[in-house]
């Protein structure tokens, strides 16, 4: 007789739990990891007023965002024009604008995709966060948060290389509060 193995178990993250990483500029809950799902990682995202992630693009990554909390302007679609300074004014060649996003909106961006979100508003915004493949957006946020905990402006060159190490082509700049 051959011993079963038993099924994999699942994950359970309760609400509050899950690895947090802080910064003035952003507040991310690792989720699911590449260590739990070879599909996709997940994070809760805080958005605080004043952070915007900059108009960026990955050729391999595919992401989704739904809205938890606040509201965020979104962007996910390719511009007529892509001028490098204020995404917030860029239209598609359909008719496609930045939107406001509020609870309950999910916005899905395919590789190739140019997308961008930030939180013009005076309150914090709470997204949940989906990245495929993982781990690299595990990694990216670790580094990342270290960049924008260091104080002062971002040092966007520093930005600029770890972007381009993990898939992303940054075509308007990150800025903070």
């Amino acid at each position: 007789m051959t011993a079963l193995t038993p099924p994999p178990e699942g994950l359970l993250v309760p609400p509050g739990h899950g690895r947090t990483v802080r910064t003035p500029a952003q507040h991310v809950t690792f989720k699911v990891t590449g260590t739990h799902s070879r599909t996709a990682s997940s994070f809760e995202v805080i958005v605080p007023p004043g952070f915007d992630v900059g108009a960026h693009v990955h050729s391999r990554s595919e992401e989704l965002f739904y809205v938890l909390e606040g509201e965020l302007d979104v962007l996910a679609f390719e511009p007529l024009v892509r001028t490098p300074d204020n995404w917030q004014r860029w239209q598609s060649g359909s008719g496609n604008q930045v939107v406001r996003a509020t609870p309950g909106t999910v916005i899905v961006v395919p590789p190739g995709c140019p997308h961008a979100f930030a939180n013009p508003t005076g309150n914090p915004a709470k997204m949940f966060f989906q990245a495929s493949p993982p781990p690299d957006h595990e990694r990216y946020f670790e580094e990342l948060l270290k960049i924008l905990d260091a104080g002062g402006p971002p040092d966007h060159e520093a930005i600029e290389e770890l972007r381009s190490r993990y898939d992303i082509e940054q075509l308007t700049p990150l800025k903070h509060r």
